[in-house]
């Protein structure tokens, strides 16, 4: 039988790794691109999952945790970063984020078990979620932010690339998701 939390938990802990190698000392011409016209930067990817750490993903698990269904989830602000961050560096964040993951992970560690999985809790919007459902949403949320920043990075070369784009898909992505070559 697979092991959902120690497996759930390995993925967590290799994000902030992933952003320190991939982000640490790159300069703005590569981290000031965001990912799509309207959307985010690197830096306000990492602003964001640092968000999710102080006020998501654990306190919505020690809700489930502690009250189960009978009090709902507090709502999440997803722009929270956006004001709080304002004079720090990408690299701060980073740190910040890797300290905040570990936090959360110790946290997650020493109060949640296999069998605690399918308590349930209750999202405002979504009605009653479980426990395994909130963490596979937590490492899956990772994933898709992981692909917006290597998106952003890749969308900072875009015009440098001139007619090589037709076989990068990230960058192609970028501009029309269908356009794709498959």
């Amino acid at each position: 039988m697979a092991d959902f939390l120690g497996d759930t938990t390995s993925l967590l802990r290799r994000t902030p790794e992933l952003l320190r190698a991939l982000l640490t000392g790159l300069p703005d011409s590569w981290t000031d691109t965001p990912d799509t016209d309207l959307g985010w930067r690197p830096r306000d990817v990492v602003g964001h999952l640092i968000s999710a750490e102080l006020d998501d993903w654990m306190p919505r698990a020690t809700r489930i945790l502690e009250h189960g269904t009978s009090l709902a989830f507090d709502p999440f602000d997803r722009f929270a970063h956006t004001e709080r961050d304002r004079g720090a560096t990408l690299d701060e964040l980073v740190d910040r984020f890797a300290q905040l993951r570990a936090d959360s992970l110790a946290q997650l560690e020493s109060t949640a078990t296999a069998a605690d999985l399918n308590r349930r809790g209750r999202h405002a919007a979504l009605g009653e979620v479980t426990l395994r459902e909130l963490l596979a949403t937590w490492a899956v949320h990772d994933l898709d932010h992981i692909a917006q920043v290597f998106a952003g990075l890749a969308g900072s070369r875009d015009a440098d690339v001139g007619a090589f784009k037709a076989y990068l898909g990230i960058l192609l992505r970028r501009d029309d998701p269908s356009a794709v070559p498959g």
